[in-house]
């Protein structure tokens, strides 16, 4: 009766240490397609949330269709003050959405130091780094759309604005994933972790 007793204590273990392993894994699969989008979008696509033919606007480019001249004219910060778009308005956006994909760069190191066994004070980090990245990188796009919706339709947006959409969908899911992880480490052992070996009962 006690060794059945003792295998299941074991079993239930390995089975927290699993949950913890899986959970771990998912937010670095998470991590790394959210650093993913953003490259796409910030690298390749050069900031621009609209690249079409006839129109190419980003957080480097505000470029309209000459009609005189018959192509793209990208237009200075002087003539985009005067038609309205604060300067300060997209240097803070430029600087909030590059500054989200700095945090994204070096996110997926943090989390790999932590090892996915600390204790939960190091994923409460995460947390609240995750928070960060995400408020920063919804009040860059915010502040982008607020300043150019005037010159941008919904159809315009091309493949930089639906990855960054994407990374504010991942943002969300890795936070999802946490609360989930905190919840499931606040129920095993508070002081040892459940993926380390000691936590394992002994047998005799």
């Amino acid at each position: 009766m006690a060794s059945r007793q003792h295998a299941c204590t074991r079993m239930g273990v390995l089975q927290q240490r699993c949950t913890g392993r899986l959970l771990c894994a998912l937010t670095l699969l998470e991590a790394a397609g959210t650093l993913a989008l953003m490259l796409y979008a910030l690298l390749w696509e050069a900031g621009n949330l609209v690249n079409l033919p006839d129109k190419r606007i980003g957080f480097y480019n505000f470029c309209l269709w000459n009609e005189t001249a018959r192509e793209l004219q990208c237009l200075e910060y002087k003539h985009m003050e005067a038609m309205g778009i604060s300067l300060l308005g997209m240097v803070l956006a430029r600087v909030c959405v590059y500054a989200c994909l700095v945090f994204t760069i070096f996110y997926p190191i943090f989390v790999a130091h932590v090892k996915c066994a600390e204790e939960r004070k190091g994923w409460k980090v995460i947390l609240i780094i995750l928070t960060i990245k995400t408020i920063i990188l919804s009040g860059g796009l915010g502040t982008f759309l607020f300043q150019t919706s005037q010159w941008i339709h919904p159809s315009d947006f091309t493949g930089g604005f639906q990855a960054l959409l994407g990374t504010q969908a991942l943002l969300l899911l890795q936070i999802l994933t946490v609360t989930v992880y905190l919840s499931w480490a606040k129920h095993t052992h508070p002081r040892q972790s459940p993926f380390t070996e000691e936590a394992l009962p002994i047998e005799i």
